[in-house]
């Protein structure tokens, strides 16, 4: 006769999922946001009005085109001079000049462009066409990014989109006016990243044990990140000032440490990366333990590692394209300056990134054996403590291949809060 059974409820014992979940997650988001409410900027700098002429947008009516003044001896001849004739926003019509020289933007008749009014000695204004309008273009490609997702990723791609709402929540609103409130960067960074980790990895992928084990080897890689970082910029005696606009911040906001925001640029930087390898690498390991319980602890991470090894690959090479697309007009101008490789690649501006490309990838390799440990013990645990045993044969002596036919019992996303039978 079965034996009887019944629901936890209120009292009764929480199940081991959801005990290790939430013995996690509450030390984590307490430590998180007393850190955000120390940290907190009480006295962040106003943005000031920017100096200059005043902006109005406009369409273009018609072009006429004329020859560009002379250039001096030894330049380039410009092309591209002319005037335009445009309806301002207000429905007025004006004339403008057309922009010319290298990067100028090319208009036409239609354009919707931006157009910088200087005042004349007479009361009136002088219009010149300084760019093109791209918020219409710009509303349209983030609306079939947002479609694109959902109709992919449908509920899943929904909390997506509302993890990316987060992540710029985060940043938007206590990590840049933080750092700009002269706050450690280095600590905003790490709490910053914890709250974005916590709140996108939950949110995009449920309260359940496989989303606990990639926050957990998420939290120890970032740690790790954090650490080499700190050590390979003091080594590597980057300052942090390598760039136009660097220079140009540590000169109007004195207050900001600027090898500290570098460690900061790291940590966050890494961050994205870590939660693609991290949920992989725990979401593989529970699907591997689903199709085959004769799985141990051994097997379980031997399997997973192998396929974390080739992600890791792959990752590593798309982090060199990412920062070679980004930085290719650089390296273009050093491919023609003639410049030595070897004093190239030790110049400040090279060595920033190559020391944030290391880093981020150590803090990856790291997370691979970190987080396949971590969630191969525990869905050794959950299948009770199967040893390894022989290939085909599942924990009590049965063969495994009469369990192909059965599909792997998908895992809730909210399983933590969902009762469950104990017997």
């Amino acid at each position: 006769m079965p034996e009887p059974h019944s629901h936890a409820h209120g009292g009764g014992p929480l199940p081991k999922a959801r005990r290790l979940t939430l013995l996690l997650l509450v030390p984590a988001v307490l430590v998180t946001a007393l850190g955000m409410l120390l940290l907190w900027p009480r006295d962040t700098p106003r943005a000031t009005e920017a100096a200059g002429p005043a902006q109005v947008n406009g369409i273009v009516q018609s072009v006429t085109r004329q020859e560009c003044p002379p250039a001096p001896a030894g330049d380039e001849q410009p092309v591209g001079c002319g005037t335009a004739t445009v309806r301002l926003s207000d429905g007025t019509t004006a004339g403008a000049e057309l922009p010319y020289g290298p990067g100028s933007p090319e208009i036409e008749t239609g354009d919707r462009v931006v157009l910088l009014a200087l005042e004349t000695g007479d009361g009136g204004f002088a219009y010149s066409i300084a760019d093109h309008q791209r918020t219409r273009e710009l509303w349209v490609l983030g609306a079939a990014f947002a479609l694109a997702v959902i109709a992919f990723g449908r509920w899943r791609g929904l909390t997506a989109l509302a993890g990316l709402a987060v992540t710029f929540g985060v940043l938007l609103f206590f990590i840049v006016p933080a750092i700009l409130d002269g706050r450690s960067p280095t600590l905003v960074a790490v709490v910053g990243s914890a709250a974005i980790m916590l709140s996108v990895l939950y949110l995009t992928h449920g309260l359940n044990i496989t989303t606990t084990i990639a926050v957990a080897g998420t939290l120890a890689s970032l740690v790790i990140t954090t650490v080499l970082a700190e050590i390979s910029v003091v080594v590597v005696h980057l300052t942090g000032v390598a760039d136009d606009t660097s220079n140009f911040l540590s000169i109007t906001q004195g207050d900001v440490n600027m090898q500290g925001l570098l460690l900061a640029s790291i940590v966050i930087g890494s961050l994205g990366v870590l939660d693609d390898v991290t949920v992989t690498q725990s979401a593989t390991v529970t699907e591997l333990a689903l199709a085959n319980p004769a799985y141990g602890f051994r097997r379980l991470y031997g399997a997973a590692t192998r396929i974390g090894r080739a992600h890791i690959a792959s990752v590593i090479n798309t982090i060199v394209l990412a920062y070679a697309g980004a930085s290719l007009p650089l390296m273009l101008l050093f491919a023609t300056g003639g410049t030595p490789v070897g004093e190239l690649l030790t110049g400040q501006l090279i060595a920033q990134e190559l020391v944030r490309s290391a880093v981020g990838t150590i803090g990856l390799i790291a997370a691979v054996p970190i987080t396949t440990a971590l969630a191969a013990f525990f869905a050794h645990r959950s299948l009770g403590g199967a040893r390894d045993e022989e290939p085909g044969r599942n924990p009590v002596g049965g063969q495994v291949d009469e369990l192909a036919d059965r599909r792997p019992p998908v895992e809730s996303r909210w399983a933590v809060f969902e009762d469950q039978e104990v017997s």
